[in-house]
């Protein structure tokens, strides 16, 4: 368990749950919002990995060239990413498209009948 964390888990908690994912977040859904596709949600969340593993390394005394590190926050923030991306065109495709498609969950749409 210490491998995979790396650093003290509160400040995984701060940097990669709640300053990153708050980003990832907002990043996932910006892409979303220009009906981009979802490889560049993946991008941005390990673009944000690298700004998350600086401001550890610079802010808590992390170590910066951890590529195990990187990998973990990389896959976390993208993984948030991905959340808000679908999240945000499902709701996108109902609301810009009401004749034809429903909402059908925070996921998904399905046809109007």
């Amino acid at each position: 368990m210490g491998i995979f964390l790396g650093e003290d888990p509160l400040v995984l908690l701060i940097m990669v749950g709640i300053f990153g994912g708050a980003a990832a977040w907002m990043s996932g859904r910006a892409v979303a919002e220009n009906w981009r596709p979802v490889w560049q949600a993946i991008a941005s969340g390990f673009l944000l990995a690298l700004a998350t593993r600086f401001l550890t390394y610079g802010l808590f005394d992390g170590e910066l060239l951890s590529f195990i590190g990187y990998l973990r926050d990389g896959i976390l923030l993208a993984v948030i990413a991905i959340i808000a991306w679908r999240m945000r065109l499902a709701a996108k495709m109902a609301d810009q498209y009401p004749w034809l498609y429903q909402s059908s969950g925070l996921f998904s749409w399905k046809t109007r009948q």
